[in-house]
């Protein structure tokens, strides 16, 4: 299960709104080993794609230098669906390199009828999917 605060709940979904159309992505690191996520970090989508998302490699590089001198680790890495449901990909899978992340996805299509978006989370490990409950909290 994700549990994860108010705040950093609706800091995702601000940024997935602001970006759409086009993809948004990031990360919320947090303490390594706690699996609580502390620290928002909002990415720029290299790709600037409505359909696919990309880190900057030179971004992403600096932001691992970051969390490792902090000692923390991506415990959220988070993209949105500008059209589609809030569920992985096959890209989306291909590129889950971290096994110990919540994959969130933060869908900005209003595909269900039951508003104008789906947050959901996923753990993603050895190409195999499993979508995971989540819970939200004031604080920790």
């Amino acid at each position: 299960m994700l549990t994860i605060t108010q705040t950093l709940y609706d800091q995702i979904v601000a940024h997935s709104r602001a970006d759409h159309p086009d993809e948004a992505c990031g990360v919320v690191a947090g303490p390594a080993g706690t699996d609580r996520p502390e620290r928002f970090i909002p990415m720029l989508n290299a790709a600037r794609s409505p359909t696919f998302y990309e880190f900057d490699s030179a971004d992403l590089l600096k932001l691992y230098r970051e969390m490792d001198d902090r000692d923390e680790e991506p415990v959220i890495v988070y993209h949105s669906h500008t059209a589609t449901e809030a569920y992985p990909s096959r890209t989306d899978v291909t590129y889950a390199n971290e096994p110990g992340a919540h994959y969130v996805l933060v869908s900005t299509a209003d595909a269900d009828d039951s508003g104008p978006f789906q947050f959901r989370s996923y753990r993603i490990v050895d190409g195999e999917i499993t979508e995971e409950d989540v819970q939200v909290v004031e604080a920790y």
